[in-house]
């Protein structure tokens, strides 16, 4: 871990942050009975860690240094994707007696989050004529 580093994660954090609030405001029209800002969030960042991840591989169609990908998947993404959110909402539903929403909530996070990585890796996939791999290490699963 290098200062260098500290810094790009950080500023990709700053910019991920931005991206989380902005898209919380527009999506605050439609997000009555579930907070559908939170699970677009989730849904389209797990979306571009996967295709990100996988495009940029040291062995992708795209390889980019790993200063970039701390950048893109440490920072942007990290500080884009709200599970902490998540969680405190799904709490707060479960506390107003909304179990049902609460559940709904959980099963759309989660399944279309899944989904969403799965959709980017094999998007990226297709474009590096088959990659199998999103991480080269172990940080970058933190994400």
């Amino acid at each position: 871990m290098s200062f260098t580093n500290c810094l790009v994660v950080m500023a990709g954090g700053a910019l991920g942050t931005l991206a989380r609030y902005v898209i919380s405001v527009l999506a605050l029209p439609i997000s009555g009975p579930l907070p559908w800002g939170t699970i677009i969030i989730n849904v389209t960042g797990s979306l571009l860690i996967g295709f990100f991840g996988t495009l940029t591989f040291s062995s992708g169609r795209f390889p980019v240094s790993e200063t970039l990908r701390l950048f893109v998947m440490i920072g942007i993404c990290g500080g884009y994707t709200t599970f902490s959110s998540f969680s405190l909402q799904t709490l707060d539903l479960i506390r107003t007696g909304g179990l049902a929403k609460a559940a709904l909530n959980i099963g759309l996070s989660v399944v279309l989050c899944v989904g969403a990585v799965a959709l980017g890796h094999l998007m990226a996939a297709r474009l590096n004529g088959g990659a199998t791999q999103i991480s080269q290490l172990n940080i970058e699963e933190e994400a």
